[in-house]
């Protein structure tokens, strides 16, 4: 559609910067499976929106309107969400729209700052999180060693000012802990220690217990490849899902930490353990419970249609990339240069598996 189009100009998910890419080159999907996923009705690589997780008008929208200069949908969808005190999709609007080229100087954003005042709490939130993206942007997505001086410098002198930033988002609107979820990100930035973590992490569970992308950024701080271990991370993952309600999503924790600590060199017979089966069935079984127009279920689908693929679960795998198919900007796909054909690469598997179960 048109709307996506434009919107690939000036809408990225701001998180995207912030895991490391593990693989640079990956076969392309043949075009004899593209062809069978597409007489399925799936969408060809080319039509895979590679800057958002999951379909949203208004938030398209938005996104295009801003590129273009104009801010006002941007924040009447913003203030919606204060309103309403959705705090999930709160989060996940402000980490769409605050992209590193919202906090340029001449940007949208200034000049929704400049017709609001500097008491906006929307504003302020948005102005946070997009500064912390561009921390994220400027320091690029490659490991350390292949990361510039220029790179860090430029890196940790932009981190560095968006804690008062987001203190300023949360004076504005106490009750939010979206600007807690973005010192998350800071915190990992910038290696605080785990008792600043903590106390971080306090503040934000205080406001909101079963934050989807709060538990997100935190387990990603307690990973090894951050701050932390695997240990640390099983840790932190079994305590939020043991918890959480049906419904909360954090049940894909767990999932999230066997791959991050896997890497890409996974053994395809523990794939079908009988413990990650279970994680695996218990995630889905959160997912069908959640809201429907819950912002982050989209994540999650991409997460099991790998697992299920993986596993050989090919049926099961299609049911959720049906659900996901256009927009592919979601771990693990995000993790490679190219996460539309990665992403074809294995829906492709996927309908082949079908086809031959």
């Amino acid at each position: 559609m048109e709307i996506t189009r434009i919107v690939v100009i000036g809408l990225v998910l701001a998180a995207s910067a912030l895991f490391y890419r593990r693989v640079t080159r990956v076969p392309s999907p043949s075009r004899r499976s593209s062809r069978r996923a597409e007489a399925l009705g799936f969408l060809p690589q080319s039509a895979q929106n590679t800057l958002l997780t999951a379909a949203d008008a208004e938030l398209e929208q938005a996104g295009a309107e801003a590129a273009r200069g104009r801010w006002e949908k941007a924040a009447r969808l913003m203030a919606r969400t204060r309103e309403q005190r959705d705090w999930a999709r709160r989060s996940y609007y402000a980490d769409a729209l605050g992209t590193h080229r919202a906090a340029q100087p001449d940007s949208w954003l200034g000049a929704w700052e400049a017709a609001a005042g500097p008491d906006d709490p929307d504003a302020a939130l948005v102005r946070a999180r997009a500064t912390v993206s561009l921390a994220w942007h400027l320091r690029g997505g490659a490991w350390a060693k292949d990361t510039g001086e220029q790179q860090f410098a430029g890196f940790n002198g932009t981190l560095r000012s968006a804690p008062r930033l987001n203190a300023r988002a949360a004076e504005l609107n106490p009750d939010d802990p979206s600007p807690y979820v973005a010192e998350i990100w800071v915190a990992l930035g910038l290696g605080h220690s785990h008792e600043k973590m903590r106390r971080i992490w306090a503040e934000a569970t205080a406001r909101d217990p079963y934050h989807y992308g709060a538990h997100r950024a935190a387990l990603q701080y307690w990973c090894a490849k951050w701050r932390g271990s695997e240990e640390l991370a099983v840790a932190f993952a079994r305590e939020a899902e043991a918890g959480a309600p049906r419904g909360s999503l954090l049940s894909a924790l767990p999932l999230i930490v066997w791959y991050e600590h896997r890497d890409t060199h996974a053994d395809p017979d523990e794939l079908r353990e009988p413990y990650l089966l279970d994680m695996v069935d218990t995630a889905l079984a959160d997912v069908a419970a959640a809201p429907p127009d819950h912002p982050d279920t989209a994540s999650v689908r991409h997460l099991l249609a790998y697992f299920l693929t993986q596993q050989r679960r090919h049926d099961e795998a299609l049911q959720q990339f049906r659900l996901v198919d256009g927009y592919v900007n979601a771990a693990p796909w995000r993790y490679y240069d190219d996460p539309a054909a990665v992403y074809c690469l294995w829906r492709n598997r996927a309908v082949k598996g079908a086809r031959r179960g």
